[in-house]
């Protein structure tokens, strides 16, 4: 269920088990992506909700939280830490997906004692983003977004998801998707990756276009013990386009780091 809780005088939206959270021993807290919400995970939390305790949260200015967004992963990494610390959690494993996996990586750089480890999908040590698609959202938003929704999938998963990305993105404000457009285009952990000292877990789709699996495999050969799952057929949604796979790497890492 939805659940709204109230995070530095703002109220921030996060999709927790229904009948029995806060029952298992083992937190899983899932960030979303640029213009995205806590939807993006509903294949995770169906699946995983009878093991775990599932937070799915909706970034200030996302999904149903209040807000405006932030235009720098340790702006947002600050009000995660506000999220975390405001739910009681217990070192949770961070989730996260392309903007939410920068989110993830730089709260584990700066505070790797509160999470017990990281799930980083469609990420990077870096996330350079064209300077034409940040402009394009607050010019053109319709047709960037279709050029988006187009690159974000495998291609032949398409028919398959492209509506249901789309509609997720048409509810952000065309300025809260520049401003996570251009913190992801700042975001540079390269000098930091010696701080990552929690267990990692970094997932890719092979047909990834926006993180190709390159940068995922850079982020295992910078970073010692890294665990690599690349998944076959899936583009950069790969927790939706092969729930099956992510989720059973999700469990697997969980499992290893107990």
């Amino acid at each position: 269920m939805l659940k709204q809780f109230t995070v530095k005088g703002k109220s921030v939206a996060c999709w927790v088990n229904p009948d029995n959270f806060g029952s298992h021993g083992q937190s899983l807290v899932f960030i979303h992506g640029s213009g995205s919400n806590s939807t993006v995970w509903s294949f995770q939390y169906a699946n995983l909700h009878q093991d775990f305790n599932i937070i799915a949260v909706d970034l200030p200015g996302h999904g149903q939280s209040e807000g405006d967004g932030e235009q720098d992963i340790a702006a947002y990494v600050g009000i995660l830490e506000a999220i975390l610390d405001t739910l009681k959690l217990k070192r949770p494993v961070l989730i996260g997906h392309s903007l939410g996996a920068a989110i993830a990586l730089g709260f584990a750089a700066v505070h790797p004692e509160e999470i017990s480890g990281v799930v980083a999908a469609g990420g990077g040590l870096t996330m350079p983003v064209n300077p034409d698609i940040i402009k394009g959202f607050l010019s053109q938003p319709d047709i960037i977004m279709d050029i988006i929704c187009k690159i974000s999938l495998a291609k032949a998963n398409r028919p398959v998801f492209y509506d249901a990305i789309r509609a997720s993105l048409a509810e952000a404000r065309v300025e809260v998707m520049a401003g996570d457009m251009t913190a992801c285009s700042k975001f540079d952990l390269t000098g930091d990756v010696n701080k990552i000292k929690t267990p990692l877990l970094v997932v890719c789709g092979t047909e990834d276009k926006m993180t190709p699996p390159a940068s995922s495999e850079k982020i295992a050969a910078e970073i010692p013990g890294v665990k690599l799952v690349l998944i076959e057929g899936a583009g950069h949604m790969a927790m939706m386009e092969k729930p099956e796979d992510f989720n059973q790497a999700v469990k697997d890492f969980c499992e290893s780091i107990r």
